[in-house]
Parts: structure tokens; C-alpha cells; sequence
């Protein structure tokens, strides 16, 4: 049986990432305390579905942003398979893509598998203190609603207790 992760201490990670500016560098949990953190993992680049959710969070982006979200994107490739990727036609991000060529974090968050060395598209919404608040995790053949994600967060964010298909704006319970 898995062990719950929801509710706990998220995993915390230090991950090289191709960031927003199309430079290398580093994302880490610990240096995003104080926001909310949308973490997915994502199968392979140079795929088929992964750009659709890629592209999808990127048009949200500033929809994050407002919401003082941060969000990463991450997958087993490395950081030169993700920069060629963005530069050969996924096209410019504004957050960054993360390398887990050792495959800790996507296991910390029980999204490997194993015997392919890939990701299943999981995704994780985790709180300023570093909680983790929210994870989905699925098969790869189908696609993940951003509209879904940002209500998620802004349920969390209301602070109240929200009935099913609760939208911003509607009472909490």
C-alpha cells in the first residue's frame, strides 16, 4: 500500500531546471516557501499529450501568478533535452522545466515508473508552508485540465469548505 503523502510535509526537492528566461539554473521547495506550488510531472518531451498540458499552463500563467502560485513542470529527461524541446517547437515558457535524471523526486511523489524510467502525469498543489494540499495522479494517455487545477487552488485558498463543483465567488459551507 502507498503511504499518504496529502496532508504532510511535502518532498522537497532541488531540481535543475530549464527556467522561464531559457537559462539553466535551480528550482527548490525550499526557496518557494511563502507561495503556493503546482508541481507536475509529465511522461517524456518530444511527445504527443505532454505539450497540450505544457502549452495549458503556460496561457494560465499569470492566472498563477495572481493566485501567488508558482508552477514546475518535471519529467526524467534532462535539462538539454527540455532547452532543445522549447527551442524545436514546444515554444518560450514562463516557468521553468525540471530535470529528475535520478529519479528521487518523481519517486518521493510516487509517480515513476520504474521499469520505463518515466513519469505517470502526476500533479501536486502544495501550500506556502510547504504542505502538500492536493495530488492527482494518472495514467499518461489523457491530459490534465489546468481550469480544474487553478479551481482546486482557489478553493484551498478560500479558506472554507467547498462542496462539489464549487467555483470562486459561491459560499463555502
Amino acid at each position: 500500500m502507498a503511504e499518504r503523502l496529502i496532508g504532510k510535509a511535502a518532498p522537497k526537492f532541488t531540481m535543475e531546471a530549464v527556467m522561464a528566461n531559457g537559462e539553466f539554473g535551480k528550482v527548490s521547495l525550499d526557496e518557494l516557501k511563502g507561495k503556493w506550488v503546482v508541481l507536475f510531472f509529465y511522461p517524456l518531451d518530444f511527445t504527443f499529450v505532454c505539450p497540450t498540458e505544457i502549452r495549458g499552463f503556460n496561457d494560465y500563467y499569470e492566472k498563477f501568478q495572481e493566485l501567488n502560485c508558482e508552477v514546475i513542470g518535471a519529467s526524467t529527461d534532462s535539462k538539454f533535452s527540455h532547452k532543445a524541446w522549447i527551442e524545436n517547437g514546444l515554444g518560450a515558457l514562463k516557468f521553468p522545466l525540471a530535470q529528475d535524471l535520478t529519479h528521487a523526486v518523481s519517486s518521493d511523489y510516487g509517480v515513476l515508473i520504474e521499469e520505463e524510467g518515466i513519469t505517470l502525469r502526476g500533479l501536486f498543489i502544495i501550500d506556502p508552508d510547504g504542505v502538500l494540499k492536493y495530488g492527482v495522479v494518472q495514467d499518461n494517455n489523457v491530459g490534465r485540465s489546468v481550469d480544474e487545477t487553478i479551481r482546486v487552488l482557489e478553493a484551498f485558498q478560500s479558506g472554507g469548505l467547498c462542496p462539489i463543483n464549487w467555483k470562486p465567488g459561491q459560499a463555502t459551507l
